[in-house]
């Protein structure tokens, strides 16, 4: 069982627990689009992007790239405004590789957010690969007004697994950003899915473990999901690869969140893709059902290691 497991009823330390410790109130995503692509789709790495991503390139829920940033946070604001009543949010870079423009670009729109009132922190999904000095540097600045994240999507650590998906660089190439982004005290998440064709849960554990020896803030725990119009479809339809059930998931995660060192905070655990595209897993469908599940499950080991202690 957890150390801290009085940290809060999810027996693990969660994102919302993070916030409501560190700025009193959870605190909302607002997810933006900074209208980039991705070296794995403009030509440089590929065409294609990722064997799983959506034409949304991850950031299927993300605003309109059309509106300037001050008018995608207005908005994103009045869509969550029925959910809380905080008047700070964490402005999110989602879709796509948000360090894929020039430098200022980047600038002119990261300092828009991060200069909006109603931001706290400024959160930056990308790739391990396109953290240039010059970027570096910007974020550096950044930090020094409010918090930045930076979201780096490893996936695996199994090369094969990454040749497979189209990730399109090096392990060796995410260890050196970790460490260069939190020489800067920059906060850095780790996103790794769970349920690649052929990966077993030892294959998925040591991908955990390898993340837990890394000097990161947070992890994010995504399962695979096969969406329509992608190569991942494709391939279920060519080959039916094993796709996890709710109680395989279920049991790989508390695995993996029991192996966690305590300070690192649990960003998701799940995810949801877009149901008019989501192929399978289906279950994954309801978010609701997912998380429910996952907390009974803990609560039920830790009564049975409780009476084995």
């Amino acid at each position: 069982m957890f150390k801290n497991q009085a940290w809060n009823e999810k027996r693990y330390f969660s994102l919302d627990s993070y916030l409501k410790n560190t700025y009193g109130e959870k605190i909302y995503k607002l997810s933006l689009n900074g209208g980039m692509t991705c070296p794995n789709r403009d030509g440089t790495l590929g065409n294609n992007g990722c064997i799983f991503c959506s034409e949304g390139g991850s950031g299927d829920f993300a605003a309109n790239p059309l509106l300037s940033i001050t008018e995608q946070i207005e908005e994103a604001k009045d869509l969550v405004k029925s959910k809380t009543t905080s008047r700070r949010f964490i402005a999110y870079f989602q879709a796509y590789t948000n360090t894929y423009a020039p430098i200022e670009y980047l600038r002119k729109i990261f300092y828009e957010a991060i200069f909006h009132p109603d931001i706290a922190i400024l959160s930056i999904a990308t790739r391990p690969d396109c953290l240039s000095d010059n970027i570096l540097l910007l974020l550096g600045e950044l930090n020094c007004i409010k918090p930045v994240w930076i979201e780096l999507g490893l996936q695996t650590i199994h090369e094969k697994s990454a040749q497979l998906i189209r990730r399109g660089y090096p392990l060796f190439c995410l260890e050196e950003a970790v460490f260069r982004l939190t020489s800067l005290h920059i906060n850095v998440i780790i996103h790794i899915i769970l349920g690649l064709p052929n990966e077993s849960f030892e294959d998925m554990l040591k991908t955990a473990d390898y993340i837990s020896k890394l000097p990161i803030g947070g992890i994010k725990l995504q399962l695979l999901h096969v969406l329509k119009n992608t190569d991942l479809a494709d391939l279920y339809f060519n080959t039916n690869f094993h796709i996890l059930s709710l109680e395989e998931y279920t049991d790989i995660v508390i695995k993996i969140l029991e192996r966690l060192p305590s300070d690192i905070v649990v960003h998701r655990i799940t995810g949801d893709g877009p149901r008019n595209l989501l192929i399978e897993p289906l279950w994954s469908a309801d978010k609701k059902r997912v998380l429910n599940t996952i907390h009974k499950e803990f609560r039920l080991r830790d009564t049975w290691q409780g009476k084995l202690t």
